[in-house]
């Protein structure tokens, strides 16, 4: 499955976004006005003075309005100005207009976990028709996952630069393009390549999901969509080999990517049509264009100048000619150079923050296990409860009902806490440590479901019980991305991209990897032992969040990174 992994470029959106710049640059201010000081009018000669343009900046209003009307003017009326509600801060659009937007971005990250599991259901009928093994089939989902953890690094600066939408609806595109090629490939290889274009393409509806959701709400407000985002994805991962199963059983493997293309094409239409720019940097420029072309139409037309506060008496205002610049603009490093600390970054703080290696390998570990799922079940429940391919690919509705449950819980667990603990606890959970509050119980849950799922897996004993097993540990599952993601984030800040990405690319590696050897593992260790084997390596990692409960404050202050953000606060 997919990352819900984050590109999360938004923490230094933040940044813009809060940005104290309210009022014009000193610098700006004294050039202005050694320039103006005695001048009541300007035209055509006068310097262009740039000014730094925020969402908070107040915009000033033409000269020419504050000037006496002639009676004779020979000038064409102004042009109206342009309208800037579409450039409105995403912070301070409607809760109406954010939930289509949520929803909207949660369904594409559905439907691109969805990809990642249908494709096993597949594999017996693609043995068969190329000649292959099991394993060999299985690449398929590794190659899938290798595309998933590589391309964010390389696409995530293209967001930055030219915003969300166009990323969405070009390798969206790209998307259901290679769900065709799947569908129609004659031979394996190029399934493998498909399904690593699959990925690469289809991973822009899970990092860039991360970053839309940080895009439009402030770090206090974002746990229920992050939840919405998480539980999708892990929906969708039980999704796939559920329809996909019973697609299998009654017609050809082709049609499992057929299905695909047509509800992921229907998707695409929705999110080309009505989907809608939510990085704010973008916004704030594309509002500074229009303003300055609305301001050389009226140069054009003999209307020169807007009424600009002055340097010395910030309530009296001057004409002066100018145009707006925003400041990420001229920070933004070229496309090469943010590429490059694109790749390397996230592995700098892999090795040298511990924060990042453990909650990197916590993770990865979770989503091992869940894409063990993917060949375990069918293993376990054909062998032992002589499940055809329908049956097993129902077993996978303990994901998705696993998923629905951890995410109503995760919605309204804050909530009510917050009713009934004390005020220095309600303080404690707006600190990063707070994240894991929950977490530490909950994601025992995956270390329990091993051991579950493990030492229920007799003939003897009914299969909803391993199956229950398996719901249990996707829950410990959901809790540990979540506190995963949200205290990296909160932790990071600026640096967050580069740590989620990080974690993303061992999650989906490991994740990827698993399947290749899932069989022999559970077929030479026995169910039994490979179910313990898992559990008690998840005992073992439940430690993780327990240590930065109690330690975190300490170890951030230690870290080059993470202090650097404390010093700033």
């Amino acid at each position: 499955m997919s990352k819900p992994e984050i590109e999360l470029p938004w923490d230094s959106l933040d940044d813009e976004n809060d940005n104290s710049n309210r009022t014009i640059e000193k610098d700006d201010k004294e050039k202005s006005s050694s320039s103006l000081a005695a001048a009541d009018v300007v035209g055509a000669d006068d310097e262009i003075i740039w000014h730094y343009l925020t969402f908070e900046t107040d915009l000033p209003s033409p000269a020419h309005l504050s000037a006496p009307t002639s009676s004779v003017d020979d000038r064409a009326p102004p042009s109206a100005c342009p309208d800037l509600k579409k450039f409105t801060s995403p912070f301070l659009w409607s809760k109406k207009r954010k939930n289509i937007l949520t929803w909207m971005s949660v369904t594409a990250t559905m439907f691109t976990a969805y990809t990642a599991g249908s494709y096993s259901s597949g594999i017996g009928q693609m043995t068969e028709e190329w000649g292959i093994s099991e394993v060999v089939a299985t690449i398929g989902i590794t190659i899938f996952t290798c595309g998933f953890g590589i391309a964010p690094m390389v696409l995530a600066p293209f967001s930055e630069i030219n915003g969300r939408r166009p990323m969405f609806v070009i390798t969206g595109g790209l998307f259901v393009l290679f769900q065709i090629v799947c569908a129609v490939t004659p031979t394996f290889a190029g399934m493998l390549v498909a399904r690593f274009l699959v990925g690469c393409a289809g991973s822009t509806f899970s990092t860039m999901v991360g970053g839309v959701v940080s895009d439009i709400y402030h770090a206090e407000d974002r746990n229920t969509a992050m939840a919405l985002f998480s539980g999708a994805a892990l929906f969708g991962t039980g999704l796939g080999p559920l329809i996909s199963g019973i697609i299998a059983q009654h017609t050809t493997w082709r049609w499992i990517f057929y299905l695909q293309v047509i509800t992921n094409g229907l998707m695409m239409t929705v999110i080309a049509f009505f989907f809608k720019e939510t990085r704010g940097s973008v916004l704030l420029s594309r509002k500074g264009k229009a303003l300055n072309q609305w301001y050389e139409e009226l140069e054009t037309q003999g209307y020169y100048g807007m009424m600009m506060p002055t340097a010395s008496d910030p309530s009296k205002t001057v004409p002066q000619r100018m145009r707006w610049k925003v400041k990420s603009d001229e920070e933004r490093a070229s496309i090469g150079k943010m590429i490059s600390v694109s790749l390397w970054r996230p592995f700098h703080l892999l090795l040298t923050e511990p924060v990042v290696f453990f909650f990197s390998l916590w993770i990865s570990f979770s989503w091992a296990v869940l894409y063990m799922t993917f060949s375990a079940v069918p293993l376990v429940f054909q062998t032992n409860h002589g499940f055809n391919l329908e049956q097993t690919g129902a077993v996978f509705t303990a994901i998705s009902v696993a998923a629905i449950i951890s995410t109503i819980i995760s919605i309204s667990q804050e909530k009510i806490a917050r009713k009934y603990i004390s005020p220095n606890r309600r303080a404690f959970l707006a600190t990063p440590e707070g994240r894991l509050y929950f977490s530490c119980i909950q994601s025992a849950l995956l270390p329990i479901g091993c051991f579950w799922f493990g030492w229920t897996s007799f003939s003897s004993i009914p299969w909803i019980v391993p199956a229950l097993g398996i719901g249990c540990a996707t829950m410990g599952i959901f809790s540990i991305y979540l506190a995963v993601f949200n205290y990296l984030a909160d932790t990071y800040h600026r640096y967050a991209s580069s740590a989620l990405a990080a974690q993303s690319f061992c999650r989906n590696i490991l994740g990827g990897a698993f399947p290749l050897f899932t069989r022999q593992m559970f077929t030479a260790m026995t169910y039994q032992g490979a179910g313990s084997f898992l559990g008690a390596l998840g005992a073992l990692l439940t430690v993780v969040p327990w240590v930065l409960v109690f330690y975190g404050p300490r170890i951030r202050a230690r870290s080059k990174f993470a202090s650097e953000i404390m010093k700033d606060n």
